[in-house]
């Protein structure tokens, strides 16, 4: 493989929001935490509507600090997207017929997998924002969720092995799908969608995949692998 990969700071959105989204859920944990006390005390002195309003209000406090934490979990799995931008290289060695070892680099990480088929797929999942959203910095995210071989022979397709890993860590609450079953109730997200590119797998050939605001996609690396595209079927 060649050539470093930048890091595309895969664990926070920017430093802008990281510091807004931890002083919004320490806001609202505080003030829930004092609430919540304060209603104990008032029903403690026998004044029961008010303290258990106050004590009400607390949890609910409490309880949106929790939801902020495990949608930012699952959200700082994804990247920023502002231009285009270079999130790995992949290259192959042959170990038989529509047989691969495969290296894959990305977002700093390494791995070696096994892919059977003519050509390799890559697939990612993209949050798009709008209003508040855009205003507070919120830019298009991006998340690497899976590579797989597939075969150009429909019946081998259909038939034949297959070869498919997660490329993803699924933490947290999951706003893909949240943001899918309750778009409605959601008016900041403004798409949501799955991207997917393919290039044929040969012998030594090497390939960089970018990502950009309208979907990922994947160039030659080498020679052989120019070759393998411009005789591609």
């Amino acid at each position: 493989m060649r050539g470093d990969f930048p890091h595309h700071g895969g664990i926070m959105l920017s430093i802008d929001i990281s510091i807004w989204v931890k002083v919004a859920i320490a806001s609202f944990a505080f003030l829930g935490i004092i609430l919540f006390i304060m209603g104990i005390q008032r029903i403690w002195r026998r004044r029961i509507v008010g303290g258990s309003l106050e004590g009400l209000v607390g949890l609910l406090l409490l309880a949106v600090a929790a939801l902020m934490v495990v949608i930012s979990i699952n959200l700082y799995t994804y990247d920023r997207l502002t231009h285009e931008s270079k999130v790995g290289e992949i290259s192959f060695q042959e170990i038989g017929p529509q047989h691969f070892g495969t290296l894959l680099k990305a977002k700093n990480k390494t791995q070696i997998l096994d892919l059977r088929g003519d050509d390799w797929q890559i697939d990612a999942r993209v949050l798009k924002w709008r209003g508040m959203a855009v205003l507070l910095g919120f830019d298009t995210l991006y998340r690497l969720d899976r590579l797989s071989g597939r075969y150009r022979n429909i019946e081998q397709e259909r038939t034949a092995p297959r070869t498919v890993y997660s490329l993803s860590e699924g933490k947290g609450l999951d706003l893909w799908l949240m943001a899918k079953k309750y778009k409605r109730w959601i008016p900041w997200v403004d798409a949501l969608y799955g991207s997917a590119t393919y290039m044929p797998m040969v012998d030594d050939a090497s390939y960089t995949v970018f990502v950009s605001l309208t979907g990922l996609l994947a160039r030659p690396n080498n020679d052989i692998a120019l070759k393998a595209v411009s005789e591609w079927r």
